[in-house]
């Protein structure tokens, strides 16, 4: 189908404690239930704001899996291709939601997951991606497992021979990469995701992934108190293009962070055919990040971000000034979602991009 999206990876249970609490002070004792996973929240939210997403996954055969996929169902995304197996389980993460200076703190629990120990053979790409468009995936799927990896890998392959338009959130997960025993995390990232990336034309990410992962440093830069330069972004882009000359467009997400409530947000998208850079959100031609001052929940952020620029070119036909306009706004309004999904419309993220910011009430 014309502008058609499916993306590739893990879902998971995802548990997290109400009212700020932490998880010592909720168990025993409840928690909010939803569904969470990189790219099932991009296929979630592309489908929201009016596109035809499918998801691609592995999943055991138990009622768990039926309610996991009922729940993508309910946002339009298509989930004929999830594998149902005997093997595995299905993953879970537990989120403490930080507050002021107290950071958030995510706990994984998804060794063993279906799509971690499923044979990559299992997937028949070329009958999956049949009259798609854009293929998306992340980092952390091929972080998962020597499995994992491998079906990653097929994926963009077969993509890239049937001619679909491949993006990729590098998503660097520190907690993550374990399947080695001769490579550290970070060195078991660099060794593999440059065979993935010999075949993507959209990279996503933002700078403390290109310095894990592609092992490039941005000068200046300090993670740990949230300050960025953003003068830099563009010899970094630049030094990305010139290792994976196949990427065409590469899109920084730019987060200083004050504190758990208070985030400053804005992206950069640099465009590798003609050596040109944009900035968003501006005011005067000038970068003026969106204040995020009472953040409701930052994950799934950054997926919002991959699925309304992915949304932004390949539905609206927007250009890059535009497209990074709306995909900024659209993640700047995810912070204000529970829930790792992006629930947002694309009236309410055009009017945020044009610079409707005081949250009145529309009548």
């Amino acid at each position: 189908m014309k502008n058609s999206l499916i993306t590739f990876g893990e879902i998971m249970t995802r548990f997290n404690p109400s009212n700020n609490l932490r998880l010592s002070q909720s168990m025993p004792g409840s928690l909010d239930i939803t569904f969470a996973g990189c790219e099932a929240s991009v296929a979630v939210s592309y489908s929201v704001l009016g596109g035809d997403s499918s998801f691609v996954s592995a999943l055991p055969k138990n009622s768990l899996s039926d309610a996991c996929i009922s729940n993508l169902k309910s946002f339009g995304v298509h989930t004929n291709k999830i594998i149902k197996t005997d093997s595995g389980r299905l993953g879970a993460y537990y989120l403490e939601t930080g507050s002021n200076q107290r950071a958030s703190k995510v706990e994984y629990d998804r060794y063993g997951s279906s799509i971690s120990v499923i044979n990559p053979k299992n997937y028949n790409w070329k009958n999956i991606l049949q009259k798609k468009t854009w293929l998306h995936i992340s980092g952390i799927t091929p972080a998962l497992s020597e499995n994992a990896f491998e079906a990653t890998l097929q994926s963009v392959q077969t993509a890239k021979s049937l001619g679909l338009r491949i993006s990729c959130d590098l998503n660097y997960r520190g907690k993550l990469w374990k399947w080695h025993d001769n490579l550290i995390s970070k060195e078991l990232a660099r060794t593999k995701m440059p065979d993935i990336l010999n075949y993507v034309d959209v990279l996503i990410g933002n700078e403390k992934d290109a310095e894990d992962v592609l092992n490039i440093e941005i000068p200046e830069a300090n993670f740990n108190e949230g300050g960025i330069n953003i003068n830099e972004y563009p010899a970094i882009a630049k030094k990305i293009n010139d290792e994976y000359p196949n990427i065409k467009l590469i899109a920084i997400t730019l987060r200083e962070s004050i504190s758990a409530n208070h985030n400053r947000w804005g992206a950069m998208l640099y465009d590798t055919s003609d050596d040109s850079s944009f900035y968003s959100p501006k005011k005067n031609n000038k970068y003026i990040p969106y204040e995020i001052t009472n953040i409701v929940d930052r994950l799934g952020a950054g997926d919002s971000f991959a699925a309304a620029l992915i949304f932004s070119i390949n539905h609206l036909n927007l250009n890059n000034s535009k497209a990074l306009d709306f995909a900024v706004a659209a993640s700047c309004i995810a912070h204000s979602i529970q829930g790792d999904y992006n629930i947002t419309t694309v009236n309410e993220i055009e009017k945020l991009a044009e610079g409707f910011t005081s949250g009145r009430v529309v009548r």
